[in-house]
């Protein structure tokens, strides 16, 4: 059995963040006790200040630890509030007007649920990763599309492009998730188990997974510098090796797509 090393995490927010100064002191707690590479801003039902707010507090804690930082829904706000990337919905802009928006440097995530069609309309027109889900009952968004593992398996076998994997993963189902092939695991907010903990314990799901025994794993690989961002600061990418493998960097190399 091998361990989980080719298979990384992705954060995202709670809907609300009411205090962000306090929720930054736990996400660094996050960043710093397990490998992380992308966090998102995902608030729901708040105004623009109240984002940009939460993004002015929580980007440097993850910009600092070379861990992309992605806004959901807004390629408007990825730009002006200097996000590494936005993530698109298929209700929400199409790509090609969210990559008219953000320009050629940032990149952009689009939600495909449980569809190939979505997967290969997105990947074809220049996505830089695609997210499939939800694969688990979700404490935080209503199922609408259940997904099977399948689809990881047959991405991950034909395309190079990255996939995410979300819905309702916890460190009792990961497993079969990172073995069918999935790149980076969506985490929400309730499942971080931040809030509430002591700030510099490392959470449950973090540490598990890292060590969680899969039956594949994929080798680490060199990879491709990140881009720099129109300010200058490198802007951490995500990228598939050429024979489709994920090539999962350090921090300090990681080239990420989230």
């Amino acid at each position: 059995m091998t361990t989980a090393q080719s298979c990384r995490l992705y954060l995202i927010s709670p809907e609300r963040l009411e205090h962000p100064a306090i929720f930054a002191d736990e996400l660094r707690a996050a960043l710093d006790g397990g490998d992380v590479a992308a966090f998102q801003l995902r608030l729901k039902g708040v105004d623009d200040t109240a984002i940009a707010r939460a993004a002015d507090t929580l980007r440097p804690v993850c910009q600092q630890r070379g861990v992309a930082f992605i806004i959901n829904d807004r390629p408007d706000l990825a730009v002006k509030l200097d996000c590494d990337g936005v993530h698109v919905g298929q209700d929400d802009m199409p790509y090609a007007e969210a990559r008219r928006i953000v320009g050629p440097d940032r990149q952009i995530g689009v939600t495909c649920k449980a569809s190939r069609d979505f997967a290969m309309t997105a990947g074809e027109a220049g996505a830089d990763y695609v997210a499939f889900g939800a694969f688990f009952p979700s404490t935080t968004k209503t199922v609408t599309t259940p997904a099977s593992l399948e689809i990881i398996e047959w991405w991950s076998e034909l395309f190079e492009i990255p996939c995410v994997a979300i819905g309702g993963i916890t460190v009792e189902n990961c497993k079969p998730v990172i073995a069918a092939g999935a790149d980076f695991l969506a985490v929400a907010g309730g499942h971080l188990e931040l809030q509430g903990r002591a700030r510099r314990r490392r959470p449950r799901l973090q540490r598990d997974l890292l060590s969680a025994p899969v039956a594949t794993a994929r080798p680490r690989c060199a990879g491709r510098p990140s881009s720099a961002s129109p300010g200058g600061r490198r802007s951490p990418r995500l990228r598939r090796q050429r024979d489709k493998v994920l090539c999962p960097l350090p921090l300090d190399q990681l080239s990420l797509a989230l």
